[in-house]
């Protein structure tokens, strides 16, 4: 087995970026879901409520990003705390996180059509994984709930021999795609080991309404898909399962066409 494809997602929900190395960190891959979109309340706004944010693109520059829409670019600083902070929630989290540059907000709600604010978590903030699943003091980033999200390129086949059209990798929103296991067997592995680096397992991936959203068109698909075959033989009691969360044990890089070595079941 090896890994086939490595994500990154700059800003929560937005765009993901294919990159061909990855830096593992506790908290998530290094430059992943570091920036988040957020109301006019401080709570934390996803592709759920907002489809269009899918074709906001953000690359990692040094000490900042590259943003993309359509045509249009624009290079933004990350915020030393100059424009003020915030406290945002992300589901059950509170976060202090620092307010971007008000003129970037602006400019990605006129794109978006909703007034909203972009915010980053710096090292002033701090945010905890589900001590139950994941451990006591594990730090996670703008992610739903753990620092990484992992599945295999067989179960996305077996998916999409049941859908037309298919359904990229891009809207599961993973950080690691493997190579080269049966259909759904990581459902299973409790640690593994990718390269030089070792992962534990919280717990599979409940899906939601956002992975019906096209990542290229930045709408719902109007037929229910991937969820509603899905349904038909992935759904268990917490809902429908694909892909699984993972804590990183060790630090480093992974890679494309790393290997890949179940250590638990």
């Amino acid at each position: 087995m090896h890994v086939s494809r490595l994500f990154i997602h700059p800003i929560k929900s937005c765009a993901s970026l294919a990159v061909e190395h990855m830096e593992v960190r506790a908290r998530g891959p290094h430059a992943d879901r570091r920036w988040m979109l957020v109301d006019e309340s401080g709570r934390f706004v996803t592709g759920r409520k907002l489809a269009p944010m899918v074709r906001l693109r953000a690359a990692p520059i040094p000490a900042g990003l590259q943003l993309g829409w359509d045509a249009e670019t624009m290079r933004i600083a990350e915020p030393g705390g100059e424009h003020g902070r915030l406290q945002v929630t992300v589901w059950k989290s509170e976060v202090d996180a620092a307010l971007a540059d008000p003129a970037v907000s602006s400019w990605i709600s006129e794109r978006l059509g909703a007034p909203l604010r972009l915010v980053f978590m710096d090292a002033r903030s701090e945010r905890w994984a589900s001590p139950e699943r994941a451990g006591p003091g594990q730090p996670v980033s703008f992610a739903d709930g753990y620092p990484y999200l992992m599945f295999g390129e067989s179960a996305l086949d077996a998916m999409n021999a049941r859908i037309d059209p298919p359904v990229p990798a891009e809207a599961f929103r993973p950080n690691i795609v493997v190579a080269g296991n049966a259909a759904h067997a990581e459902d299973g592995w409790q640690r593994l080991r990718i390269g030089s680096i070792s992962f534990r397992q919280t717990k599979p991936c409940v899906r939601c309404v956002f992975t019906t959203v096209d990542p290229q068109r930045g709408e719902r698909r109007p037929d229910g898909e991937p969820l509603k075959s899905l349904r038909g033989y992935r759904l268990a009691e917490d809902g429908v399962l694909f892909g699984v969360n993972l804590v990183a044990e060790s630090s480093g890089i992974i890679r494309l066409g790393d290997p890949v070595e179940v250590l638990d079941q």
